[in-house]
């Protein structure tokens, strides 16, 4: 399995990443038995999802190491949950742990970060976002664009054939694969449908995954034998 997030995208006809409500290794691990084909883990964020606050990079290094050891696939980061949590030193030393692209709200992403080598970069966009606005991207260095588009106050609400309309429109308004997290509460039924919209990989997270090795194990299982019938 390729390590490069890119790849998959490219290559796969859905990705399958997780996005864990805690940095531990028994989680990843749960993951890692179901067949997930990414994960992604956080820093110097309060996550909404999963009520969990997420401390500083030297806080994991022995967890990510562990982490990266066992698992052959993309791992992500995000790096912070506002502007100032950014900080280069910790960046440059999760390219050193082995993290193969980052994932951040674009309002809070600092410039400098898109000329940083070494791993692949992706942005998020809130429900705030005109899809008008953001067209062709890839040229910026880009991989690939989260659609945390759904409000706040719906986390955890079936999703609906209206995400489904917003999910195609912008696959159709912007050049790079779209990647869509689990704000709603996704159920396996709903991948193709999200497939048939041009969604290119599937995020799930605290919403539909649970917090235990059990319920990740069972949930990602489920998701990966629906991803592998399409």
């Amino acid at each position: 399995m390729s390590a490069s997030l890119t790849h998959l995208l490219e290559t796969k006809k859905l990705t399958l990443i997780v996005s864990l409500p805690e940095n531990r290794l028994d989680l990843a691990r749960a993951a890692i038995d179901a067949g997930v084909d990414v994960i992604k883990l956080h820093v110097n964020v309060h996550h909404r999802a999963s009520g969990n606050s997420f401390a500083a990079v030297n806080t994991y290094e022995k967890v990510f190491r562990k982490i990266r050891e066992e698992f052959s696939g993309s791992l992500g980061i995000v790096p912070g949950g506002e502007f100032e949590d950014i900080k280069r030193m910790e960046m440059e030393q999760l390219i050193q742990l082995g993290f193969n692209f980052y994932s951040i709200y674009a309002h809070h992403k600092p410039g400098w970060l898109m000329s940083l080598g070494g791993i692949e970069k992706t942005f998020a966009i809130t429900n705030e976002y005109r899809f008008s606005q953001l067209g062709k991207v890839k040229h910026l260095g880009v991989s690939a664009l989260e659609a945390s588009i759904i409000p706040g106050e719906e986390y955890g609400t079936p999703l609906t054939f209206k995400d489904i309309l917003a999910y195609n429109a912008l696959v159709q308004s912007v050049d790079v694969p779209v990647m869509v997290p689990s704000q709603r509460k996704i159920e396996p039924s709903d991948i193709p449908l999200l497939y048939q919209a041009g969604v290119k990989a599937v995020m799930l997270g605290a919403v539909v995954i649970g917090k235990t090795e059990e319920s990740i194990k069972g949930a990602i299982s489920s998701f990966r034998e629906t991803i592998d019938s399409l």
